[in-house]
């Protein structure tokens, strides 16, 4: 299993390979597109991230110590942005989320070149997975 600090190295350097923010945005689509849906009966209003302009549902489940987490947003960047978020934190340990910096954002330009609105979301959805590891791992003590 990789670490969190491997997932967004990959990510860096994923981003790396790209010329200008058109491409960033067209490959940060393509992951959204491949993003493992939610399934219907978690697109809930329970699960929408609160603070995003678009909708974003995430959805956690512990699984053998580690959360398992699905998304699914209904506009094609956040999705991208979420797809990323999910590929960081998805079958991580609590502890390990908790722990995790998400500096690899800056790196990777994306808050800079996101409006206002949607950075704030990327904050949003951030502190909901952590909300999420926060209280699995208040299960798991």
């Amino acid at each position: 299993m990789q670490t969190i600090k491997e997932i967004q190295d990959e990510i860096i350097d994923e981003f790396s390979m790209f010329e200008d923010w058109e491409e960033r945005y067209q490959y940060m689509i393509d992951l959204g597109k491949s993003l493992p849906l939610i399934a219907p009966e978690y697109k809930t209003e329970s699960n929408i991230i609160k603070g995003c302009q678009s909708k974003v549902w995430v959805h956690a489940e512990l699984n053998d110590d580690q959360i398992e987490f699905t998304a699914d947003s209904d506009a094609i960047i956040t999705k991208g942005i979420i797809a990323i978020l999910i590929r960081v934190f998805s079958n991580q340990h609590p502890k390990d989320i908790l722990d995790a910096n998400t500096d690899f954002i800056d790196e990777i330009g994306l808050k800079e070149h996101l409006s206002p609105t949607r950075a704030n979301g990327l904050v949003s959805m951030i502190k909901q997975i952590k909300m999420y590891a926060i209280a699995y791992q208040t299960q798991l003590n």
